[in-house]
C-alpha cells in the first residue's frame, strides 16, 4: 500500500507556510502602536486605548457573487478592498471607528498571486481607514471547491464613546438626507447583472469598452466599494445617524434606519444616474423600481442632519448634494 501524506489529500502545508511569510508584511503594514504581539499568534492582540465608555461595533461580510468576476478578469486586488470597505461602512453608521480587521479566505488550493493581491487589497484598505489588519484564516479545502472557486469574508471590530453614538431615535421631520456618491455597483447586485449579459455563458461582454464609462464593463464592475470612514470621521458630530446603501436599494435601507411615524423622502431628480446602471438598464431591459431595489444607484451612504447643519456639512464634502428630507409619514 502507497504511503499517505496531506499533500495527496489536497492540502499542501509546504503552500500554507509560504503564504503565511507573503501575508505576514501585508499585515505588519497595518499595525499602529494598539496591536501587540506580531502576526501568527493563535489570537490577535489589540490594546483599547483613548476611550472613557467604548462601546464595541462589530459587523461581518462577504462579496457576494462579485468573486466570480474577479475570478473571469482574474483581478483580485480590488475585492480586497471590497471585504474591508464595505464592514468598515457598516459599523461607521453607528458612529464608531475601525479598530482592527480580520479575514478568512477558503480555497480549493492555495494560489499564492491570487492570496498576495486579496491581502494586499485589504492591507491597503486597512491602511487608509486607520484599521489593522490584526488577523485571519486562510484553508484549503480540495473536497469541497471547485478549482478557481474560493470564499472570502471579513470581520471588523470598530469603537465608539457612548454618549457619541449615532441615533436614529434623533431624527425628526424637516431633517436633510445627504448623499455620498459611490463608485459604482459596491457589492450588491452581481447576480442580475451576470444573468443580463449572460456571463456564465459568455465572458466576452465583460471585455467590451464603453466610451461613457472610459474603460471596460469589467474594470467597472470590479471598481472597489468606496470607504467613507477617512471622508466622514470630522463630521460625526454633526450627523443623527446613516445608511449604508447595500443590499435593497436606498430606500430599503433609509427605512432600516428612519424612526416609526416618519418617512425619508428622497428626491430621485436630485442626481444623473451614473452610467454603469443605465447601462445595466439598457441591456436588461429592467424596471426602474427594480434597479432601485437592487442597486445603489449611485448613492453609497446617505447621511441624516438637522436641516441647518447641511451646509456645513455640504461645504465639507464638495461631492455630496442633499438627496431630500425627512416627513412624517
Amino acid at each position: 500500500m502507497p504511503r499517505m501524506t496531506y499533500l495527496a489529500s489536497g492540502v499542501d502545508l509546504d503552500a500554507a507556510a509560504r503564504v503565511k511569510d507573503l501575508i505576514k508584511p501585508l499585515a505588519r503594514s497595518t499595525f499602529g502602536p494598539q496591536v501587540l504581539g506580531d502576526v501568527g499568534l493563535f489570537g490577535g492582540l489589540f490594546q483599547l486605548q483613548n476611550f472613557r465608555e467604548p462601546v464595541l461595533v462589530s459587523s461581518t461580510d462577504g462579496v457576494g457573487t462579485k468573486l466570480k468576476l474577479a475570478v473571469w478578469l482574474d483581478q483580485y486586488r480590488s475585492i480586497g478592498k471590497d471585504v474591508v470597505n464595505q464592514s468598515i461602512n457598516d459599523v461607521l453608521t453607528s458612529g464608531a471607528r475601525p479598530l482592527f480587521f480580520l479575514d478568512y479566505i477558503a480555497m480549493e488550493s492555495l494560489l499564492t498571486e491570487r492570496l498576495e493581491a486579496l491581502v494586499g487589497g485589504m492591507a491597503e484598505a486597512c491602511r487608509e481607514a486607520g484599521c489593522a489588519l490584526l488577523g485571519g484564516e486562510t484553508s484549503q479545502m480540495s473536497d469541497v471547491f471547485k478549482p478557481g472557486v474560493f470564499e472570502l469574508v471579513g470581520f471588523v471590530v470598530g469603537a465608539a464613546e457612548r454618549e457619541a453614538l449615532l441615533d436614529p431615535s434623533r431624527i425628526k421631520a424637516g431633517d436633510a438626507l445627504i448623499g455620498l456618491p459611490s463608485s459604482g455597483l459596491h457589492t450588491n447586485g452581481y447576480s442580475l447583472v451576470r444573468a443580463i449579459f449572460n456571463l456564465e455563458e459568455d465572458r466576452s461582454p465583460l471585455h467590451r469598452a464603453y466610451d461613457e464609462l472610459g474603460g471596460t464593463l469589467g474594470e467597472a464592475l470590479l471598481e472597489p466599494h468606496r470607504g467613507y470612514w477617512p471622508l466622514l470621521e470630522q463630521v460625526l458630530p454633526r450627523i443623527k445617524a446613516m445608511a449604508h446603501i447595500t443590499g435593497g436599494g436606498t430606500e430599503e435601507n433609509l427605512e432600516r434606519v428612519t424612526p416609526r411615524g416618519l418617512t425619508a423622502r428622497v428626491d430621485w431628480s436630485s442626481w444623473e444616474t451614473p452610467p454603469i446602471f443605465r447601462i445595466i438598464q439598457d441591456a436588461g431591459n429592467v424596471d426602474l423600481a427594480e434597479m432601485r431595489r437592487v442597486f445603489n444607484m449611485g448613492v453609497g451612504m446617505v447621511l441624516f442632519c438637522a436641516a441647518e447643519h447641511a451646509s456645513n456639512i455640504l461645504r465639507a464634502f464638495p461631492e455630496a448634494w442633499v438627496v431630500g428630507e425627512v416627513a412624517e409619514a
